[in-house]
């Protein structure tokens, strides 16, 4: 038997319990917790209690609704004027296959996942390296040049077209996004910018380009950094946001 208070060291000892995951052996009921919970001075008292969290009752007073005005009404949301490039069918055709074929492709199968996105309409160039893993949303608006490479993870969300340059590489997990919203507009309406990566990029993983982003040939951008406005050529940059560190030279 597992001793409480080293579970749950906020236990007297005098009030060890037998409680197990799954099983309500022990005197602690969920109104005992919500009587402790109720009473407690601490921030969290939600960490007092020794059942399951999905069993531990939170008082009501924890989570207060608010009353500000919000500034959107999602109820006039309206991308009606958006245009996918494909018809409806097409576009979960697409979606079927990337979801099943796509990624049982073994791993070494770069030519048959070029031609899957040759066929659903990518451009793309001679020698390209794409993972298993990687996500396109639309890749009718998609162009990958010759040699480049796409890694695990990584997410082209082509609302707008992603057009990538010769020799690149976009790492693990980097999200590169066409698509926002008008933070001022109370309908919360839709905008899309492409992105363009020039020749020589390295994107490294964890990455987030922002919509209309340029980033300069031969340009490096640090792992998770946020990109959200153009980037120079052959310069090395991190950051949120992302800014030029300093100039990127060849030996």
């Amino acid at each position: 038997m597992v001793d409480d208070s080293i579970l749950h060291p906020f236990l007297p000892i005098t009030e060890k319990s037998s409680f197990s995951r799954g099983q309500n052996n022990s005197k602690w009921t969920a109104s005992r917790c919500a009587n402790k919970i109720q009473n407690s001075r601490i921030k969290n008292p939600v960490s007092q209690c020794p059942l399951p969290i999905a069993h531990c009752p939170l008082p009501i007073a924890q989570f207060p609704m608010p009353n500000d005005e919000p500034f959107v009404d999602l109820r006039k949301y309206n991308q009606s004027w958006f245009d996918r490039g494909r018809a409806g069918w097409y576009i979960l055709l697409w979606w079927f296959v990337q979801a099943i074929a796509f990624p049982l492709t073994p791993h070494p199968c770069n030519n048959l996942r070029c031609s899957l996105l040759r066929l659903f309409g990518t451009r793309v160039g001679k020698g390209v390296l794409i993972r298993p893993t990687a996500r396109f949303t639309y890749p009718w608006k998609i162009t990958i040049g010759d040699y480049s490479w796409i890694g695990d993870d990584v997410v082209l969300y082509s609302l707008d077209h992603i057009n990538i340059g010769e020799h690149c590489v976009i790492s693990q997990k980097s999200y590169l996004c066409t698509g926002s919203h008008d933070i001022t507009d109370p309908a919360f309406g839709l905008k899309t910018a492409s992105i363009t990566i020039d020749n020589g990029v390295w994107i490294a993983t964890d990455c987030f380009i922002g919509l209309g982003v340029k980033i300069g040939a031969n340009a490096v951008i640090g792992a998770r950094s946020s990109v959200f406005s153009d980037i120079p050529s052959e310069q090395v940059c991190w950051g949120n946001p992302c800014v030029p560190q300093y100039p990127r030279k060849q030996e």
